[in-house]
């Protein structure tokens, strides 16, 4: 089975897809496919949230740079207004992990948006090849990412199922440092939660790769406008601690002149790896990604239905 132990994707070692991943590939289609190959373990058994009492569809919208942004939408049945989660994909974009974490948020009555942020260039949902999928997120920079957050958030606003003041976001891997750049840079965000995002550059990162990752994280805690859960494994290889300890140390010193810092909170799962939330990875940690969903429900449950 392939275990992904790095916030970006796999070591070189890792790229080899078992005979199963590669059989999801070719039926997952072009779209929206299934569980992504490149991670899916052949001993997994994901969660599967059905859609029974929920509206589940595809929608797009025209972002700031013109392009028309797919997204997956689940929401549940009636008129709302409902509160808002913004849901941002790993680096295999909307896949079945991600759809189905949008309908376990639209049970706990949320209307939950899946924007596919990497499909200017194309859908990495069903590839299996690494190196294709990582050329594929390293062409969505920061300012194209902020801008399909800001379509995301106006389109929204125009719904009228949608309460467009109640709104906050979620994010994995790649999406968990989104959480955090957007929650520095958008008022209109209430709570984020990041799962396992990275925080700052790797030790041997090149000073263009730290460029390309700009603005970290650890650089944004007097910026937060609303406060972030930060959820993370003790046993990451690819996010030391070290690095989770100065995001805690900056979000300490922003404090007294920020509330979005001074409301945020970090935990550590001692024995958790990198992607422990994904069901569908050897990487799942059933108690631990519990506990964080419990955590996230109640962080968005003050912010979002209070």
């Amino acid at each position: 089975m392939t275990l992904i132990t790095r916030p970006e994707g796999l070591s070189a070692d890792q790229i080899a897809p078992s005979r199963r991943s590669l059989g999801v590939a070719a039926l997952g289609g072009v779209a929206f496919a299934a569980y992504a190959p490149a991670a899916l373990s052949q001993a997994a058994q994901p969660i599967t949230t059905d859609s029974a009492g929920l509206v589940a569809e595809t929608a797009s919208w025209r972002a700031p740079d013109g392009f028309d942004l797919p997204a997956y939408v689940a929401r549940p049945q009636g008129a709302g207004p409902f509160p808002v989660v913004i849901v941002v994909s790993e680096i295999f974009g909307v896949h079945e992990y991600i759809r189905d974490v949008c309908r376990r948020l639209a049970k706990a009555g949320y209307a939950a948006v899946a924007p596919a942020f990497f499909v200017r260039v194309q859908d990495p949902a069903p590839l299996s090849d690494m190196q294709a999928i990582m050329r594929i997120v390293a062409a969505a920079g920061y300012e194209q990412v902020m801008g399909d957050v800001s379509g995301a958030l106006d389109w929204i606003g125009r719904q009228p199922w949608a309460d467009g003041r109640k709104a906050a976001i979620t994010g994995f891997c790649w999406g968990g440092k989104v959480v955090w750049q957007a929650c520095a840079r958008f008022p209109a965000l209430d709570a984020g939660a990041a799962w396992y995002g990275r925080l700052a550059p790797p030790a041997d990162a090149t000073e263009a790769q730290k460029t390309a990752g700009r603005p970290w994280p650890v650089d944004l805690a007097d910026d937060l406008k609303c406060p972030v859960l930060g959820l993370y494994g003790g046993q990451d290889a690819g996010i030391p601690l070290d690095s989770v300890e100065a995001m805690r140390a900056a979000l300490t010193r922003a404090a007294p002149s920020s509330h979005g810092a001074a409301a945020s909170e970090i935990v550590v799962y001692g024995d958790a790896p990198h992607g422990f939330h994904a069901d569908y990875r050897a990487s799942y940690r059933e108690a631990d990604a519990k506990d964080g969903w419990r955590r996230m429900l109640a962080l968005f449950g003050e912010r979002l239905k209070a």
